[in-house]
């Protein structure tokens, strides 16, 4: 009932615009084809409703649409979650490992991103999808995987419909050569015969919506697929290709490090409950976000201090043969460090680190930072950062 509420809002009434979009127009559009096809194909021509299981059948094609239209309009009105605008962190020294947004005037939380389509920062953003046309997040993860689960059951069901009225129909007209194939057909034959016979559009029409609803299968199955693969990791679509980027530079430049994702509760069942609770409502604030034991929440972002001092040349000679034929191939600048200077540090390669130096004045500004490109060798871990940090291969997660 809370869920409900929560849709039919006021303020949510106000999202209607979202339907004006070619995607939920599409999407809706399928779903409406779909639905209506099996429905109809079902009472005149495959299993009347006077027979038990021709009533199962239409409420279970009933009960399919209302799941479906109920978690993709929740996916939809619901939304994903903002960062409130403005918003700091609770303790004012964390600033520091945050990245600001200049647009929202506020500091990403863990995990937000900031969405362009939106124009706001979003909590825990997965993706911004165009048949929604809202980002997928933390407030809406569950319903957007459900939507993504019971369209294919749906569509299987409905094809099945399809599949099966047309050969009903056809069974007495058309040979196949199929007369050695002994199939009793005597509980879907219709006696009397239908009201409205099946004709060449009822069959047009069938044949479309089977196309429809075998492709919305494969597609949307395999999104589900892929969005059940990353909930059971406890990932966003984002994180996942974070991940992955860190494990290649990894593996590319020979580094000793392991990279640990501090959000991994380290069982499916765990990481499942993160997503998907009986009351509906996800896990947490979407701001804080709870991690592994030997993790913190800023285990992606990881502060080094300076042990030597770097002038800032794009090649620097004094720093070793390695480094200086290793200098990034970027327009990217070069920045200056003196020692005692604290950075952090977001990715990397295996001789040079990309960061953010930390200015006296970043806490209260949260924008005045200089950042750049630096030897790896000018700086060291600060020992009150975990080991398994792992910002040089990392991105930070508030990108």
């Amino acid at each position: 009932m809370g869920t409900f509420c929560s849709v039919v809002k006021f303020e949510n009434l106000q999202e209607l615009k979202r339907l004006c979009h070619w995607g939920p127009i599409i999407a809706l559009g399928v779903i409406a084809i779909c639905s209506t096809m099996a429905m109809i194909d079902s009472v005149l021509w495959y299993w009347p409703l006077h027979t038990t299981g021709g009533s199962v059948n239409f409420i279970m094609l009933i009960n399919w649409t209302v799941m479906i239209l109920y978690n993709y309009f929740n996916a939809m009105f619901v939304g994903p979650g903002f960062v409130p605008l403005g918003w700091k962190p609770k303790n004012s020294q964390d600033s520091v490992y945050l990245q600001y947004c200049k647009v929202c005037q506020a500091y990403k939380a863990p995990r937000s991103h900031h969405c362009r389509k939106c124009n706001r920062c979003v909590m825990k953003m997965d993706h911004h999808c165009p048949w929604i046309n809202n980002c997928c997040g933390y407030q809406n993860h569950a319903s957007f995987t459900l939507f993504l689960l019971l369209a294919p059951l749906g569509c299987i069901h409905a094809a099945f419909i399809f599949v099966m009225t047309m050969y009903t129909q056809l069974y007495n007209r058309l040979s196949f050569g199929w007369n050695t194939v002994k199939i009793d057909m005597s509980a879907t034959r219709r006696d009397p015969l239908p009201i409205i016979p099946f004709g060449l559009a009822a069959f047009a029409a069938t044949l479309f919506a089977l196309g429809l609803a075998l492709g919305t299968t494969i597609a949307v199955g395999m999104l589900f697929f892929i969005q059940m693969k990353i909930i059971l990791r406890n990932k966003t679509s984002i994180e996942s290709w974070i991940e992955e980027k860190a494990k290649d530079r990894i593996q590319y430049y020979q580094l000793d490090d392991d990279f640990v994702f501090p959000y991994d509760m380290g069982s499916r069942w765990k990481n499942f409950k993160q997503v998907f609770t009986w009351s509906g409502v996800p896990e947490g604030d979407g701001l804080d976000w709870p991690v592994r034991e030997d993790c913190h929440q800023y285990s992606l972002t990881v502060r080094y201090k300076v042990i030597e001092d770097y002038s800032g040349t794009c090649c620097p000679l004094n720093r070793g043969i390695k480094t200086f034929f290793t200098s990034p191939c970027t327009e990217e600048p070069r920045i200056r460090l003196q020692k005692g200077e604290f950075i952090l540090a977001t990715r990397g390669l295996r001789y040079w680190l990309y960061g953010d130096k930390i200015l006296d004045d970043s806490v209260l500004e949260g924008v005045s930072r200089i950042r750049g490109w630096f030897p790896r060798n000018c700086v060291e871990k600060c020992p009150c950062d975990t080991e398994t940090d792992q910002a040089p291969e990392g991105e930070k997660k508030n990108r």
